[in-house]
């Protein structure tokens, strides 16, 4: 690249920055402490870094420019100092840091009475470290000793030689594997931290995989360990025992929770299908005893396969590097506010790469990370916030979705004419000031008084910033949210691929509200042309087109899946995510589509369905889910709509002159809902509100109603909530040839 473009180097603390061409973002020579460059100087102020920009004489043929973060763009950026380039060294130093501070808190349980106790506790950095360590000698020398071991088996030939051999591992050559199989817990980030430490790939299996796909991971690793909690002992036991040739590999399961003497008769059976069973203290104490010398790792040393619940018959399992790790980790402490004082609510489950993200992060600056109560679910999460009251969130759009429904039945949609006065001129006037990026929107009468009474109800007395992906949101739920809460919001974007978050929207830079924001310095990006659905390079409001990226955040390959691997990275090293996305001309990725879901229409238009959803869902409050459906033969679609169950009955009451005595119970509330015409009203709501964002021919015509009809357990979504179209069509058959039988239900009605 022949021009150099301004960056963050040319500042006045240009000692304090490397040079464009090294991997490290700050000089090793400057004067300042790794905490004060972790916690002070970062986050770069969002002037700099809030935006992606353009390089010049990037483009080609049918592909826009090449964007990168306007902070850093004249090369990318891997690790925050030299010294800290693996997983490994940055939380090495995080313990050195806050060595007595908080590190992982957890919801006592009682085990001898089998109850949770209301109240948190935490463990320090120190005992983490102590824990780890211990752990770790444990669990080489149960391994290295197990009777079970077979040489001649590939994975455990690696538990022989991986002393020897650790310093050469890379993305084709792994150690053993180890597999973590459980809820969230401290015990998972420990063993994690085990893994990452010596210089072993680890991976995650987690209920909603299935048994034939966890079946699949297991043999695919030959990963002779699974670390569990207890309720997963049984299960694990029983694929090998039903499969004792495809998992001989498997010979050693580690409790996370204490096995008791009741225990004996599971030991027995552990042992008669040759798995030998302990528990996580048992493990700890016996490295107590033995201890074991590190074996860290490399850069290039693989961290983790985490395998993607793809709509194939056999998840793909994703190679991540310790460069890929601390990458994510650069991304996210360059631009989200921080400090070593944050506290993490991990709700979203470990096993997926979100929320990897999320703790990694906010454990490499010093913070603390809290989980669920064990078995914890949606129902009981807010009962533990309030125990916990934690300072950081990230979760789902669902999630949120539910807060701000929660929120507006107690305030702006309340029976009490006051209390509907009082809030709705408090959230506006926070809203009126928060317009201004940076501008938290405070106001001292509202934030002492009906906010915090607000806060408190839902455990977020102490919130400073909630974080979303994984799907879509409204930009006015996070406009709502911002302004009722008063606190930060900010909506990402990410993928197994890139080791999660890459693209990140300021949690107060209102301009940005609505997109995935700026591109982090870890990745560039990229735009393929298709105008075959209609996107191009020269759109108005900014090019448009198949995302690629590539970067040292991104992945290496698909584990032992060539082909596969070559369908998404090309020559050049480019990866096409499959998403469309536009980027607009102040720099802002917004994605809003995926490549070739596509219906044509009988009148010979082309619809792009997942547009069509992601509109829906982003400007009506009332459902939490749609399936888009089309056909050659017809000239409209109909859709399959989730209703959120609190909002739609206050819509039912106020628009639709249904009483709350017609809709107490489910079966009553779709009874009502699917009428032909309260159906209509609905629909004329939401296409209403959809406006002008969609052509005719692309708004739903017809629609059937559940409450969540895109579920696990029907198979039309994938773990991670991604919709099997396919599938979801089959499914829905009958539904979506009523919906066509009956025809539109808005035609001739006025929108």
């Amino acid at each position: 690249m022949s021009i150099r473009l301004p960056s963050i180097v040319d500042s006045d603390c240009e000692s304090i920055f490397a040079l464009d061409e090294k991997e490290y973002i700050f000089n090793p020579n400057n004067d300042l402490s790794i905490e004060t460059l972790v916690n002070h100087v970062l986050p770069i102020p969002q002037d700099l870094s809030g935006k992606s920009v353009k390089i010049p004489g990037t483009s080609s043929k049918g592909f826009s420019e090449i964007y990168r973060n306007s902070g850093l763009p004249n090369g990318l950026k891997s690790c925050l100092l030299p010294e800290l380039n693996t997983y490994h060294s940055v939380l090495k130093s995080a313990v050195e840091r806050n060595l007595h501070s908080p590190c992982l808190a957890y919801h006592e349980y009682d085990y001898e009475n089998d109850v949770h106790l209301e109240r948190y506790n935490s463990i320090t950095y120190e005992e983490v470290n102590n824990k780890k360590n211990n752990f770790a000698s444990g669990l080489f020398f149960l391994i290295g000793s197990n009777p079970f071991k077979n040489s001649k088996l590939e994975s455990h030939a690696k538990i022989d030689n991986h002393r020897r051999d650790y310093k050469n591992y890379d993305k084709d050559n792994l150690s053993f594997i180890v597999t973590i199989y459980s809820g969230n817990r401290p015990e998972w980030i420990i063993s994690d931290l085990v893994c990452s430490t010596n210089s072993i790939t680890s991976t995650a299996l987690y209920d909603t995989l299935g048994e034939t796909s966890s079946k699949y991971i297991l043999e695919f690793t030959q990963s002779p360990i699974v670390i569990c909690s207890k309720n997963k002992i049984q299960k694990l036991i029983a694929l090998k025992q039903n499969n004792p040739k495809d998992l001989e590999s498997l010979i050693m399961i580690i409790s996370m929770d204490p096995l008791k003497n009741q225990d004996s008769s599971l030991i027995k059976l552990a042992d008669d299908n040759k798995i030998k069973l302990y528990d996580f203290n048992q493990v700890e104490k016996i490295g107590g005893i033995f201890p074991w010398e590190e074996t860290n790792p490399n850069p290039e040393t693989t961290f983790s396969l985490t395998f993607t619940s793809g709509t194939t018959a056999n998840p793909k399992g994703v190679v991540l590097s310790h460069k890929s790790i601390v990458s994510a980790i650069v991304s996210f402490t360059y631009l989200m506010p921080h400090h070593n004082k944050m506290k993490e609510f991990a709700f979203l489950p470990l096993a997926h790469i979100f929320e990897r993200h999320m703790s990694a992060a906010v454990l490499s600056f010093g913070g603390s990370v809290a989980f669920p109560r064990l078995g914890g679910t949606a129902l009981t999460l807010f009962d533990d916030l309030k125990l916990y009251k934690p300072t950081f969130l990230a979760c789902v759009p669902r999630i949120f979705s539910k807060i701000e429904a929660l929120i507006k039945t107690t305030t702006i949609d309340s029976n009490s004419t006051l209390s509907r006065v009082s809030y709705q001129q408090a959230f506006e006037t926070k809203r009126l000031k928060q317009l201004e990026d940076g501008n938290k929107g405070q106001h001292f009468i509202y934030d002492n008084t009906l906010i915090r009474r607000l806060r408190s109800l839902i455990g977020f007395d102490n919130m400073e910033v909630c974080f979303t992906g994984g799907a879509p949101i409204s930009g006015e739920t996070i406009k709502f949210l911002r302004s009722s809460l008063g606190i930060g919001f900010t909506q990402g974007y990410g993928s197994s691929e890139s080791f999660a978050g890459m693209l990140m929207a300021l949690p107060l830079q209102a301009s940005s509200i609505g997109t995935c924001g700026a591109i982090a310095p870890t990745v560039e990006a990229r735009l393929r042309a298709l105008p075959e659905m209609g996107y191009n390079l020269n759109d108005e409001g900014g090019p448009r087109g198949e995302l690629q990226l590539r970067g040292p955040q991104m992945f290496s390959h698909y584990f032992k899946n060539p082909e596969e691997t070559a369908k998404s990275i090309d020559s050049q090293g480019w990866f096409s995510t499959g998403d469309v996305a536009q980027i607009t001309n102040e720099g802002w990725f917004i994605i809003f589509d995926r490549v070739k879901n596509f219906y044509k229409l009988s009148q010979g238009e082309y619809v792009t369905p997942e547009k069509i959803e992601n509109l829906y869902l982003t400007t009506n409050s009332i459902i939490s889910q749609v399936f888009a459906h089309g056909d050659f033969t017809q000239s409209y679609l109909v859709g399959i709509v989730g209703i959120d169950p609190i909002s739609i009955k206050q819509f039912l009451t106020s628009q639709c002159n249904i009483s709350l005595d017609q809709i107490t119970t489910i079966p009553e509330l779709l009874e009502v809902v699917n009428k032909r015409e309260v159906k209509t009203k609905i629909l004329l709501y939401l296409n209403t509100n959809v406006g002008s964002k969609l052509n005719g021919f692309e708004k739903l015509n017809n629609i059937y109603l559940e409450v969540e009809p895109l579920r696990l357990d029907r198979d039309v979504v994938t773990p991670t909530a991604k919709l099997k179209r396919p599938v979801a069509s089959k499914f829905f058959k009958s539904q979506i040839e009523q919906m066509y039988s009956e025809g539109s239900i808005i035609k001739d009605l006025k929108l």
